[in-house]
């Protein structure tokens, strides 16, 4: 057994679920933008998510996942309060840079949302005035809410379906952020690369500083695999150990989202491998039930 045991989770939807675990130094450690590489098991693969908060008092780190691959969808049915991950390495990657930016505009789209939490609450600490803009497909989908309040000066809050806040994506609410506070002067976007694709292209006429943070294919975490490589104006860095954040208005997320869909036939097969043992293991319980019943 392993220290790295699951204190809390919560369910935010039927994808997205919340791990607290334990790890004192690591919790002492972390700062805003970093991430982790994660094993559920001795035979599992490596896969890299950002710290959504971490708690130095309890001695915790707060991670936000979605499932939609083999593992994740393997950690959402496995990872129950009490069990242990098997490696939790980290933090990792360069914290985000804290500026002494006055007024800031922190964007986070869907699962996003988690790991811009930090980046907000870091900038309100440094004494800047901060406005959330966080966006959901509906009213069902949002979480957090009450904790960007507790840290964000404004929340502006976009759903697809306009359930909730205003109706459209988080361009729709950066652009009204810009309106009222043609001041703004730093903006911090985290979310799937064409909405933060999307937030590059809409702030870039205004000139406004926009920081992303780039989560692509990692295995290795030191650099050395050149598995995490990205291009940001006319050089290649490496997510893993020059990032993940780097200037929106440099990355080439043409190519981010091409490399992502490299190995979308083997992350296929995976996932039905897994899926279909899940079943062959329930059709057995349940023939064992019934001729135990019998």
């Amino acid at each position: 057994m392993t220290n790295f045991e699951i204190v809390s989770r919560e369910d935010f939807s039927d994808v997205t679920y919340l791990l607290e675990i334990r790890h004192p130094m690591m919790a002492k450690a972390a700062k805003p933008g970093q991430f982790v590489i994660v094993m559920l098991n001795e035979q599992g693969e490596r896969i890299p998510l950002t710290i959504a908060d971490f708690d130095r008092e309890k001695g915790t780190i707060t991670l936000v996942i979605q499932a939609v691959g083999k593992t994740t969808r393997q950690m959402q049915h496995e990872c129950l309060v009490g069990t242990s991950l098997y490696a939790l390495v980290g933090p990792m990657g360069v914290p985000s840079p804290i500026s002494h930016a006055k007024k800031v505009l922190c964007v986070g789209g869907g699962l996003g949302v988690a790991p811009i939490f930090p980046q907000a609450r870091g900038h309100k600490e440094n004494g800047a005035y901060v406005i959330g803009v966080v966006g959901f497909r509906n009213k069902d989908l949002v979480f957090w809410d009450e904790k960007f309040r507790a840290c964000c000066d404004e929340l502006i809050i976009c759903t697809d379906d306009g359930s909730l806040g205003i109706k459209g994506l988080v361009t729709a609410g950066i652009l009204q952020a810009i309106e009222k506070h043609p001041d703004i002067d730093e903006v911090v976007a985290i979310g799937p690369p064409i909405m933060m694709k999307g937030c590059a292209d809409t702030t870039r006429p205004f000139k406004i500083k926009t920081m992303v943070s780039l989560n692509p294919l990692m295995v290795d975490g030191t650099g050395m695999c050149g598995g995490c490589r990205v291009k940001i104006g006319d050089q290649v860095k490496f997510a893993c150990v020059d990032g993940p954040d780097f200037d929106g208005h440099q990355v080439d997320f043409d190519d981010l989202m091409l490399r992502l869909r490299r190995y979308t036939k083997k992350e296929r097969k995976a996932l039905d491998h897994w899926e279909n043992k899940c079943r062959l293991k329930k059709d057995v319980e349940v023939s064992i039930e019934s001729a135990n019943l019998g």
